[in-house]
């Protein structure tokens, strides 16, 4: 029942075209590992920075706050603004880096609080996009998902999908039991 609700409530609110993506003031970016166990790069990394170029390249924000995990040794936001300035040509003056965004609820949380980015384009897999987007709509932002390129493995594609029916789960219980509030 709770992944039908998520989907319910966000049904319609993804994307997957540029053209058809209405602007926003702000793209948030959902983190992810800059390279996978063996060392090459993550191509949910590199997807997600794709898209965001593209959301810049085609003026359809003029922000973009790049949100991850930041320990020692590991830096998802550092990793993604390099990537984004170095390889995207986007200016790196309209990046912010939110390094306390160890998970999908701290990331929209801190969008919101910290950053008072209301009016956002969420940027990850489409997996991952309706999650975060229950998140927003529970934190009053007005946003959207635009769907970066899904990665096209059996493997992953099964591991990540569980994963985010019992994600699903989670957010809804958050939600009832209000405890992000309580917190």
């Amino acid at each position: 029942m709770a992944n039908i609700w998520v989907f319910a409530l966000t049904n319609g609110r993804t994307f997957t075209k540029i053209s058809k993506i209405p602007p926003r003031e702000t793209a948030l970016v959902l983190g992810t590992s800059p390279k996978m166990r063996s060392g090459i790069s993550n191509p949910y990394f590199t997807s997600r920075m794709d898209a965001t170029a593209l959301l810049y390249h085609h003026g359809k924000i003029k922000k973009i706050i790049v949100s991850g995990e930041k320990s020692r040794g590991y830096d998802e936001p550092s990793a993604m603004k390099k990537y984004l300035v170095y390889q995207e040509g986007v200016p790196e003056n309209i990046i912010t880096e939110d390094p306390k965004g160890f998970k999908t609820q701290a990331s929209i949380s801190n969008c919101k609080k910290i950053y008072k980015a209301n009016d956002v384009i969420i940027v990850s897999q489409g997996f991952h996009n309706l999650r975060a987007l229950f998140y927003a709509r529970n934190n009053n932002i007005n946003a959207l998902g635009f769907d970066a390129q899904d990665v096209l493995s059996n493997q992953s594609y099964y591991r990540n999908q569980s994963r985010e029916f019992l994600a699903r789960v989670y957010a809804v219980i958050f939600y009832i039991l209000d405890i992000e509030k309580k917190a």
